[in-house]
């Protein structure tokens, strides 16, 4: 083997961590006979020359020596290296976007397709490999041979005949993952695929091939789906429950390694472990994706998973559930109050899966509220999480809890205030909790107080100026000066502009803090966005316009963003005491940066109370940027809607739209329910209400 491989010259090559002469010691890894050396060079493949899934020159030079590997059967662990060919080799190009040469994206690309095309020219050596003694090999060949071979119709020949002989349940699946895969990228031979997709989920097939077909049919013909798709799924987990327990992983037996390859590999046999037919959760996701927007189909095959009597379905439901209630709204009464019987789960793994969920429903977990309360009371050492480098945080189940607005979670957030040390989140829990958690101000004034002005000063004083803004503790005004006027100079403007939030919502009450805001408003040292958030609580304190207008007309006119945003937000608040800056805004109006265009529209309607101007630029950002609808939607509850054309209609179409507006495909943010079900309720309110408010 290898041959040829001293004659490349890898030091002239690179991949992510610079030149690649490292490269010829992991291929010689992956033919070693020791198991950890052979994880660690996976990881250093994957980890180097193939990093993030980026192709290099020396990716390039590799393939054909990895080819080799993987066509000699006394290479161990092949199934490992056919997954990173299908990877390096399988990434589709957009063949409508052509790239210029001059162009920094040109060489990734260029190398993409020269990659494919290496991968594809020795593609045939995964035909052999359908048979092969190695498990791993054949639950890797099916989609290297869907992905990369170039004779599509004869993959597809053998894939149906390997169903008549594999003995491996899995394998089998991994057969018909690769038909649905053929089916997309190959659309004149999708009827062929679909055809055959259909006939195994005839009931003389076992039950773990027709939820395969079942899968995949949703994955690439969604539409041909039967219309009992949900009972017909139902009743096939249940067929499945009623086999043995999967046998112990006989990877159990493998040296641990501290490599990241091995590491997921031990992951995967851990949730494996004493599981009826694991696999059923690769099936579920894959057919829980091609239904799509049939949220109704999804919430009940969810439910009688989360009823199922084997756990290990039950905690891939909870996963499942938290992924369509991310992207897609929907009635989850039910699959909330289901996720919370999960809680009482002796299976450790299951309860935690379901707090995490819970934990990005806030007031969508109400129904689960008597289980998380019962959660919370029946754990006092799981109410405070302790990390080996950090500072402490509230658990899961209390921070659902608190997060969903249940007034049980005050007296528990008030026995960890008494604590040396607060947890670090608690205060971002207490704006869910409103006037319900007003008991807990004296605990954090205490706590705030007694803060060292050191560097660590905003890290620690952040959560808790949260929590008080939040609950409008004027009270608090005393300890909240102490930090603007003996701030370090390190994280200084951040911890000023947590102070000035926290005094613009205290209002009137927090008088005794215009001096030092006076005084900050005219340091010549401060950032224009500063002095802007500086002269807006200055204004929610005194309303003095003459005292705040001319630092805001004059942040409008910077050239820091950052400054015209918050001079721009400062002005809105001023409402029509903030009209002789109307020129200024609309010139905004026109900005670059679409957030600034945004809060400029926001604020000429608030000081003007005409939507003429801002309105068409509101418009065309509900559009284009979605993450700018609930500023806008809060503007059509709170002021006069006339002459704001369309707004109904946009309203209107949101609340019919079932995908979330917030929703990204492969990510997602802790409080994006939270705030998209905010969304949905300023659209309902602005429906409704009889007239405006201001």
């Amino acid at each position: 083997m290898f041959g040829g491989i001293d004659e490349v010259d890898w030091a002239a090559l690179g991949h992510a961590y610079g030149p690649a002469d490292d490269v010829p010691e992991l291929l010689r890894g992956l033919a070693s006979t020791d198991p950890a050396e052979r994880d660690a060079a996976l990881d250093g493949m994957y980890g180097a020359v193939h990093h993030q899934g980026d192709v290099y020159d020396s990716t390039l030079a590799c393939i054909p020596f990895l080819l080799e590997l993987v066509a000699n059967p006394a290479v161990q662990d092949r199934g490992g290296i056919v997954e990173l060919l299908t990877s390096i080799g399988g990434i589709d190009l957009d063949g409508d976007d052509e790239l210029d040469p001059e162009d920094a994206e040109f060489e990734y690309a260029a190398n993409y397709a020269m990659a494919a095309s290496a991968v594809t020219a020795g593609a045939d050596v995964f035909l052999g490999l359908l048979d092969d003694e190695d498990r791993g090999v054949r639950l890797a060949a099916p989609l290297a041979l869907a992905t990369l071979h170039s004779d599509p119709v004869r993959v597809l020949g053998l894939l149906r005949e390997r169903l008549g002989v594999e003995p491996d349940a899995e394998v089998l699946f991994a057969c018909v993952e690769a038909g649905g895969r053929i089916a997309l990228r190959h659309g004149c031979l999708a009827p062929e695929v679909v055809e055959w997709l259909s006939g195994l989920t005839r009931v003389s097939y076992g039950a773990g091939l027709r939820l395969a077909a079942l899968a995949q049919l949703a994955r690439c013909a969604p539409d041909e789906l039967p219309a009992n798709v949900v009972p017909g799924v139902t009743g096939l987990l249940r067929e499945l429950r009623a086999e043995p327990v999967a046998a112990a992983s006989s990877g159990a037996e493998r040296p641990s390694t501290p490599t990241l390859v091995g590491q997921l590999r031990e992951r995967h046999e851990e949730e494996a472990a004493g599981r009826h037919a694991p696999w059923t959760a690769d099936l579920l996701r894959t057919l829980h994706s091609g239904l799509g927007d049939r949220v109704d189909d999804r919430i009940a095959l969810l439910a009688d998973q989360l009823c199922s009597p084997d756990w290990g379905q039950r905690i891939d439901a909870v996963r499942m559930s938290s992924g369509l209630l991310r992207t897609w709204r929907g009635a989850y009464e039910e699959l909330a109050g289901l996720i919370g019987e999960q809680l009482a789960d002796p299976e450790p793994r299951l309860a935690e899966a379901a707090e995490c969920a819970l934990e990005e429903l806030f007031t969508l977990a109400r129904p689960a509220a008597d289980a998380l309360a019962d959660r919370v009371a029946a754990d006092p050492r799981a109410w405070v999480r302790e990390w080996a480098s950090g500072p402490p945080t509230l658990g899961n189940a209390l921070t659902a809890l608190a997060r969903a607005g249940d007034r049980r979670a005050v007296l528990v957030l008030a026995r960890t205030l008494d604590r040396p040390e607060a947890p670090r989140d608690l205060g971002y829990a207490l704006d869910h909790l409103g006037a319900a958690a007003v008991p807990l101000v004296p605990a954090l004034r205490r706590h705030l107080g007694e803060l060292d002005l050191d560097e660590e000063l905003y890290d620690r004083a952040g959560p808790l100026l949260y929590g008080l803004t939040a609950l409008r503790a004027a009270e608090a005004a005393p300890e909240v000066l102490r930090l603007l006027r003996g701030a370090p100079e390190y994280r200084r403007e951040w911890v000023f502009e947590s102070v000035l939030r926290a005094l613009a919502a205290f209002g009137p009450a927090a008088y005794d803090a215009v001096p030092d805001l006076r005084a900050l408003l005219h340091c010549s040292d401060i950032s224009v966005s500063l002095a802007a958030r500086t002269a807006g609580a200055l204004w929610a304190i005194e309303s003095d316009a003459g005292a705040v207008l001319p630092v805001l007309r004059t942040a409008l006119e910077a050239s820091d963003s950052a400054g015209r945003r918050s001079a721009a937000t400062a002005l809105g608040a001023l409402g029509p005491a903030g009209s002789a800056a109307a020129p200024a805004l609309v010139e905004l109006l026109r900005a670059a940066e679409p957030w600034t265009r945004v809060d400029a529209a926001v604020a000429l309607w608030r000081v003007t109370g005409d939507p003429e101007r801002a309105w068409p630029v509101l418009l065309a950002a509900w559009e284009e940027f979605p993450y700018t609808r609930v500023a806008t939607a809060e503007c059509l509850v709170e002021l006069t809607a006339e002459g704001a054309d369309g707004a109904e209609r946009i309203l209107r179409r949101e609340l019919a739209s079932l995908r979330r507006h917030n929703a990204v495909d492969g990510g997602y943010g802790s409080h994006d329910i939270f705030t998209d079900e905010k969304l949905l309720a300023l659209c309902r309110r602005a429906l409704t209400r009889e007239g405006p408010t201001a």
